[in-house]
């Protein structure tokens, strides 16, 4: 919980879904390296599914004190490290 709001509901924020795709690109690109270096490929994973409901529809129902809490987590946010700290 982060804020008051329950991790779940950030994680499908847009800036945390960035951060997300970001940090698969880069353990992708980092994997592909040490497969190309041995000489093998790992075999594809399937796509994450997407959020059941859209990050934008989940903030317009939030109440009034969630979503000041939300805005006060977001300007105070600094990296990943914040979710991991607080998960």
């Amino acid at each position: 919980m982060i804020a008051g709001i329950p991790c779940e509901e950030i994680r499908h924020t847009r800036a945390v879904q960035d951060w997300l795709a970001e940090g698969r690109q880069e353990g992708e690109a980092r994997g592909e390296a040490r497969g190309e270096a041995r000489g093998d490929h790992p075999p594809p994973h399937p796509p994450l599914r997407p959020p059941r409901r859209s990050p934008t529809a989940q903030i317009q129902t939030l109440p009034l004190e969630q979503l000041e809490a939300l805005a006060d987590a977001l300007l105070d946010f600094q990296g990943p490290a914040d979710l991991a700290a607080n998960a």
